[in-house]
């Protein structure tokens, strides 16, 4: 089960640096702040697509890990990977502050309390009805997205950020209940496999409208406290994911030290960003 921590880790590293290469990916193409025509310029920027490519391998092995660790674990190092983000930055010359610091320490502390509490095993196998369930949770997130276009209040980013969160913990709910075939060929036969590929895409959507209504920090505490809570839940409820005997209060403390240190540092480097970025021609004249 060696192998399920260290692709834990991998994935976290992966899906951390890989945000940085797309962010610079879409600086340097000019199209940070912009429309969405801008981005078409990201076509020409290689680390952008490379930034892409980093992201899928880290899915890839958190789908391998999530066959051999519980999907509290998991999860919460996935969310953590902003602190791989902010640390990266901070090395490029970016001020993350003390108390950014200070959250890195509190969400690392969390993720050892959660390793050592996991109990590493293959999750209980769903039925095939639940895995087609999986499946038509995108509708739900796509009718949050038709309703958040037409709407502009607090309430449609909520929504937005609530419906990424859904669609993550349900990619990560298939990648833990997937049951891989003998033959390759036979995963377009497998629910889940189509659950992970529909609510990947749904949640890459809804997270990106998400960020253009609302600041980053309550949009991302709203995505990773759903994600990882829900699919804990499932995991622990349905997935028969388990805590070593005699763990369950280090698990407990955790789980809330994890997520809150990597909501934490999201707000602190959000902060940092806001304040280093370059003003606007519109902000500089008035």
């Amino acid at each position: 089960m060696a192998l399920g921590y260290v692709l834990a880790v991998l994935a976290t590293l992966a899906s951390g640096s890989g945000s940085i290469l797309a962010s610079t990916g879409v600086r340097r193409a000019g199209a940070f702040g912009g429309s969405s025509l801008d981005l078409i310029a990201l076509r020409r920027q290689w680390l952008y697509f490379l930034g892409l490519g980093v992201d899928l391998l880290g899915f890839a092995a958190a789908a391998v890990a999530l066959h051999r660790l519980p999907l509290f674990l998991v999860q919460s190092m996935l969310a953590f990977s902003v602190g791989v983000t902010a640390t990266i930055s901070a090395f490029m010359g970016t001020r993350l502050g003390t108390p950014g610091w200070g959250a890195l320490g509190v969400g690392a502390t969390g993720l050892i309390l959660l390793s050592v509490s996991a109990e590493p095993g293959p999750a209980q196998a769903l039925p095939p009805q639940w895995r087609w369930v999986l499946v038509c949770m995108a509708i739900p997130v796509a009718a949050i997205a038709l309703y958040a276009r037409h709407h502009n209040e607090v309430w449609a980013t909520v929504a937005l950020a609530f419906g990424a969160g859904v669609s993550y913990s349900i990619v990560g709910i298939s990648a833990r209940a997937l049951d891989f075939p003998d033959e390759a060929w036979r995963l377009v036969l497998e629910p889940a496999a189509w659950a992970i590929a529909l609510n990947g895409l749904a949640a890459a959507v809804v997270f990106a409208m998400a960020l253009q209504k609302g600041g980053p920090t309550s949009v991302t505490a709203i995505m990773f406290t759903t994600n990882t809570a829900l699919s804990s839940a499932v995991g622990l409820i349905y997935l028969d994911d388990r805590v070593r005997a005699g763990y369950t209060t280090a698990a407990a403390a955790g789980f809330v030290l994890a997520i809150t240190g990597a909501i934490a540092v999201a707000h602190y480097a959000a902060d940092t960003r806001q304040k280093d970025r370059p003003k606007t021609p519109a902000e500089v004249r008035s």
